[in-house]
């Protein structure tokens, strides 16, 4: 198969990153079309996040890098924070939590 790359993830907040799992990106299996994964890559997020920070490959540009292997409950824990999913795709495992209108 060939390596999926999901839409970028905006949340509700305006919060964006880019939310990856394939054979060439930082994740757990690091296979392409996991049935699950435990963790996943984030790149380029659209403003520093203190949850994701201890897997910040470049921490003096945190919103010029990648993230790996993150935890997938880390990952799903960054989308509740910023409200939810607006647009874009994560990968399985992640769980994908969807904003909602108060």
């Amino acid at each position: 198969m060939y390596n999926k790359r999901n839409k970028e993830v905006i949340c509700a907040d305006g919060f964006k990153m880019s939310v990856q799992a394939n054979d060439g990106a930082y994740c757990s299996p690091r296979v392409n079309d996991a049935e699950k994964y435990q963790q996943v890559e984030i790149g380029f997020p659209s403003q520093r996040e203190e949850l994701i920070m201890p897997w910040c490959e470049t921490p003096d540009e945190p919103t010029d890098t990648v993230y790996g292997y993150i935890p997938v409950d880390v990952v799903t824990n960054v989308i509740v924070k910023h409200g939810g999913i607006v647009e874009g795709e994560v990968p399985p495992g992640v769980i994908a939590v969807q904003a909602y209108d108060e």
